[in-house]
């Protein structure tokens, strides 16, 4: 929050919006600064009261003359005559166009005196005027209680120009006259030279001024984010970039993000796109008039439009067509990420779990089991013999018995069990839910089909291998870790492998005991 005092330390009006402390300094030390001449000022002053009344604003502008008849004649415009009837006094004129619009009118009649020659400072009132008459437009459909205010900020939006142009005159010469560049592309620029864009300047000027505090944070609001949840705000940042099509040397083009935006709150609000170009266009020259401005040329509105869609079209299909792109691009990459992790967690030669996700695996489940009171049992397996078949027949001849005796394995498991190798030619089974029993039943399957199923062939010769199996079940011993319960079971498989190899050993109550199983 930034406290900015009034000229006349009257009030102290209080803004959502911070500028750099240079830039302040640069702006109360700039001798070219825009001011108010006093009509305004008095004007603002009344404005700033509790409750202005329209004898009021009429009294201070008739002190001048000039602009007393520019204000009867504005009210007259047909802008602003919802009848034929012409009013002469300056206190009937001021109760037609209201008070917010009678400020409008006031401050930017004033601030346009001797500007004429300026061509790029008429550009920039142009766009506010053009985006005067859209807000408002909108404003009377959207809300139509804040047509007044939402006219009067959306004219006063761009003033912080003003402001930026006449402190740095060296630095803004260029930036202000690329007519090229795109309001957006202006605002940027703007926050990389000074740290913050027009907009918030504007606020700050306008509140130097002693605009009334709603007034100036509508000023600092115009050119951010669309805010659908404030109407009254939404109609100032819509007209905008309405303005800037307008105005543009390629209107079409520049209205596809308008049209973009009104497609998205039309069907809530039933804006037309059409009727407020059609306003725009039969407001414009006599508004411009009023402010002694020339209007750009009439724009052929329904050829606009027209262009305007087709080209939306073509960009919403060049748009799916590159969507379509990155989400093939994304389906390859989730594919390659999920064959990267498979192959993280499996042991490339069987096919199996490799150790690393074994290990990973039985501390979830052993954690998962202790904390929902179930069991599980670990059934390791180690190949009989595996080096005398590996220095008979060679290591490639044992990789075939590896990998068949892998596949016989994942035959064998069903959904929820876990079969990994361990390492060389030891493979670990994990049966979730399963007793001592349940995983003998399962080791006998294993030997069975070992002594039915040949591992590999020798010249035709079938190669059988044995297996020498120990079982250990969480629920028969005080296992206080997944690491001791993998221990009973390979304890069990070596207490077979030490007593002649190819049976399988349970291991005992409470860990005290291995216990044989014969076939």
């Amino acid at each position: 929050m930034r406290v900015i005092q009034t000229k006349d330390n009257s009030k102290d009006l209080v803004l959502s919006t911070e500028l750099p402390t240079f830039l302040v300094a640069d702006l109360l030390s700039c001798q070219t600064l825009p001011t108010l001449p006093s009509v305004a000022i008095n004007v603002l002053r009344i404005a700033r009261t509790e409750h202005p009344s329209v004898n009021e604003y009429a009294n201070a502008i008739e002190r001048d003359p000039a602009l007393t008849m520019r204000i009867i004649t504005l009210a007259n415009s047909a802008f602003f005559s919802r009848s034929h009837t012409k009013v002469h006094a300056c206190q009937d004129a001021t109760a037609r166009l209201g008070l917010d619009t009678t400020l409008a009118a006031v401050m930017s009649f004033s601030l346009l005196q001797n500007r004429g020659i300026d061509v790029h400072y008429q550009r920039v009132w142009m766009r506010s005027i053009i985006a005067s008459i859209a807000a408002r437009h909108l404003a009377i459909r959207l809300c139509p209680d804040m047509a007044g205010p939402v006219f009067t900020a959306a004219l006063l939006q761009d003033i912080g120009i003003m402001a930026l142009r006449a402190t740095y005159p060296k630095e803004s010469n260029h930036l202000y006259t690329e007519i090229a560049l795109s309001h957006r592309q202006l605002s940027e620029s703007e926050r990389q030279l000074f740290g913050c864009d027009h907009s918030q300047v504007g606020a700050w000027l306008a509140a130097k001024w002693g605009v009334p505090t709603p007034l100036a944070q509508r000023i600092s609001d115009s050119h951010g984010e669309y805010d659908i949840t404030a109407p009254d705000r939404l109609c100032i940042q819509l007209s905008g970039p309405i303005a800037d099509a307008w105005l543009s040397s390629h209107p079409a083009q520049s209205l596809v993000a308008v049209v973009r935006e009104f497609e998205t709150y039309q069907g809530a609000n039933a804006l037309s796109l059409r009727h407020l170009l059609e306003n725009i266009q039969e407001q414009l020259p006599a508004l411009a008039d009023m402010l002694q401005m020339t209007a750009p040329p009439l724009q052929n509105n329904e050829s606009l439009l027209a262009e305007a869609q087709q080209l939306l079209f073509q960009q919403t299909l060049q748009l799916k067509a590159r969507l379509d792109t990155h989400q093939s691009e994304l389906a390859s990459l989730r594919l390659r990420q999920d064959e990267l992790e498979e192959r993280s967690r499996t042991d490339m030669l069987t096919g199996l779990a490799n150790r690393s996700w074994l290990e990973e695996q039985m501390h979830k489940r052993f954690v998962l089991c202790q904390e929902q009171s179930r069991i599980m049992s670990v059934v390791f397996i180690d190949l009989d013999h595996f080096k005398k078949l590996n220095d008979k027949y060679g290591h490639q001849m044992g990789d075939n018995v590896l990998q068949k005796f892998g596949k016989t394995l994942q035959s064998l498991i069903r959904d929820g069990d876990l079969a990994g190798r361990w390492g060389g030619e030891e493979f670990l089974v994990v049966l979730p839910d399963e007793d001592a029993q349940a995983a003998q039943v399962f080791a006998k399957r294993i030997t069975q089909r070992l002594e039915k199923m040949p591992m590999a062939h020798d010249d035709q010769e079938p190669i059988h291998v044995s297996v020498s199996i120990g079982i250990a079940c969480l629920g028969d011993g005080g296992f206080g870790s997944a690491d001791e319960l993998i221990d009973a079971a390979d304890k069990s498989m070596y207490f077979i492998k030490h007593t002649g190899r190819g049976g399988i050993a349970v291991y005992g109550d409470r860990g005290a005991t291995v216990t044989p199983i014969n076939d």
